[in-house]
C-alpha cells in the first residue's frame, strides 16, 4: 500500500530545490517555491554570498533589511562552481534534487561542466529552472540582461510614467520578479509533466519575455491599426472613468468603466441621467469623451470627503479604494484580517513585519517556517546529514576553500 504524502508544511513540501542564483530573478522564484512548503537550498560563493544579503534599504553598518523576505524559506550553503571539485559536489546535490534554480548569464553552468545534458544524465527527473534577460537562445542570449533593460525591451518601461516626461519606471525592480513568476509557473508545469513521464526539462523564463506577456493587446494593437502606446499617466485611454479623482481632503481612486458599474455610480452623484447621454452611455462613447467625463466626475468628488465619497461608492457597489502606502497597509483592518502582513520573530532584528505568502491554498497552505539564514548557516546539515560526508571532510573542504 502507497502511504500518502503528508503536506503539513505546504503543497511542495515533498520537493527540493537547489537555488544557484543572486540578487533579484532567480531568488525570488526561489521564495515562491519554498513559501509553499518547498526545500530550497541555496548555494552561495564561500565568504562572499548574494548581493541581496546587503541590498536594500539599511541604516549604516546594519543588515539588509530586503534579505529577510527574499531570504526566507531557505536553507544556505557555501559551495565554490568555479573550482572542479565544488562541480562534482553540485552533481552529488543534483542527484537529490527535483529542481535546479539559476539566474547567470547563459553559458556559465556549460561553462563550469554543469550544463542539463550533464546534470540530466545524473538525475532524469530533474527541472532545471533557467531565467535570464534575453533568453537561452537567440543573438542577444550571451548579453548582460538586468531587470531594467528587459522591462525597457519588453514594451513596460516606454507607457509608464506621464505623457509630459521621459519614460520612467515604477518603484520596484518588477521584470525581475515578473521573470521569476513566470518561472515558478513554468517549473510547476514541468513538475505536473514529470509526474506524468517521469521526465525532467529546462524552464527558459526570459525577463523581457516575461513583461511583453503583461503588455495585453499592444503588439496586436499596432499589427492590425498601426497605434503605438504612449504615456498617459493615470489613466488608460479610453478607459472611463478610471482615474484618481481629488476630494475636498485626500484623494480617491474609483473605476467605473463597465457600462453596469458606470451606471451606478451616476445614481450615487445624484446624475442618473448620465447613464443614458450619448456622450457617456457606452464604453466606447465614454472613452470618446474621456476628459469631459472625468472633470465631471472630479468636480462631484471635491464637493465630499474621501470618506463620504468611498461609503457613498461601497453603498452603490463601484469599485473605489485609496492609494495606500506601508502605514496604510500596517493599520488597514482587511489587511489584518486576513494576515496579508505578519510578524516574524528575526534574531537580529526582533519582531520584523513582512508580506505573507500569496496566493492562499485551503488545504496546504504555504508559510514562513524560517528566517533568511546566515551565510553557510546550513553547511553541517546539508552536507553531513544528506550528503553524508564525514566532519574530517567538512574540514577538508573548507581548508580548500571549496566550500
Amino acid at each position: 500500500m502507497i502511504r500518502p504524502v503528508e503536506f503539513k508544511n505546504g503543497a511542495l513540501s515533498d520537493l527540493r530545490v537547489l537555488e544557484l542564483g543572486t540578487l533579484l530573478a532567480g531568488p525570488f522564484c526561489g521564495q515562491l517555491l519554498g513559501d509553499m512548503g518547498a526545500e530550497v537550498i541555496k548555494i552561495e560563493p564561500p565568504n562572499q554570498g548574494d548581493p541581496m544579503r546587503v541590498w536594500g534599504r539599511q541604516k549604516q553598518g546594519d543588515p539588509s533589511l530586503w534579505w529577510p523576505v527574499i531570504g526566507r524559506n531557505k536553507k544556505a550553503i557555501t559551495l565554490d562552481l568555479r573550482q572542479s571539485e565544488g562541480q562534482e559536489i553540485l552533481k552529488e546535490l543534483v542527484a537529490k534534487a527535483d529542481f535546479l534554480l539559476e539566474n547567470f548569464r547563459p553559458g556559465t553552468l556549460e561553462k563550469w561542466g554543469l550544463g542539463f545534458d550533464v546534470l540530466s544524465a545524473i538525475n532524469p527527473r530533474l527541472i532545471m529552472i533557467r531565467v535570464s534577460g534575453y533568453g537561452q537562445t537567440g543573438p542577444y542570449s550571451h548579453q548582460a540582461g538586468f531587470g531594467a533593460i528587459g522591462e525597457a525591451m519588453g514594451g513596460l518601461r516606454y507607457v509608464v510614467g506621464d505623457p509630459s516626461t521621459p519614460p520612467s519606471r515604477m518603484g520596484i525592480s518588477i521584470g525581475d520578479s515578473l521573470a521569476a513568476t513566470f518561472a515558478c509557473v513554468g517549473a510547476l508545469s514541468a513538475l505536473h509533466y514529470r509526474e506524468k513521464t517521469g521526465r525532467g526539462q529546462v524552464v527558459d523564463s526570459a525577463i523581457y519575455e516575461a513583461v511583453l506577456n503583461m503588455m495585453e493587446s499592444l503588439i496586436t494593437e499596432y499589427d492590425k491599426t498601426g497605434f503605438v502606446r504612449e504615456r498617459t499617466g493615470a489613466i488608460l485611454p479610453n478607459v472611463a472613468p478610471s482615474n484618481v479623482y481629488p476630494t475636498a481632503d485626500s484623494l480617491v481612486l474609483i473605476a467605473a468603466n463597465q457600462d453596469t458599474v458606470f451606471g451606478r455610480l451616476c445614481e450615487a452623484m445624484g446624475r442618473p441621467d448620465l447613464a443614458d447621454d450619448p456622450r457617456y452611455n457606452s464604453h466606447q462613447s465614454r472613452g470618446s469623451n474621456q476628459q469631459q467625463l472625468d472633470d465631471l466626475v472630479g468636480r462631484w468628488t471635491a464637493t465630499l470627503s474621501t470618506r463620504e465619497v468611498l461609503d457613498l461608492m461601497d453603498k452603490h457597489g463601484v469599485p473605489a479604494g485609496l492609494i495606500y502606502r506601508a502605514p496604510d497597509m500596517l493599520s488597514d483592518p482587511h489587511f489584518q484580517a486576513r494576515k496579508a502582513i505578519v510578524t516574524v520573530k528575526h534574531p537580529q532584528f526582533g519582531d520584523l513585519k513582512m508580506q505573507n505568502v500569496a496566493p492562499k491554498l485551503s488545504e496546504t497552505p504555504g508559510g514562513i517556517r524560517s528566517n533568511s539564514p546566515d551565510l553557510g548557516q546550513h553547511n553541517e546539515e546539508i552536507y553531513m546529514n544528506l550528503m553524508q560526508y564525514s566532519r574530517e571532510r567538512l574540514t577538508q573542504l573548507k581548508a580548500r576553500k571549496v566550500i
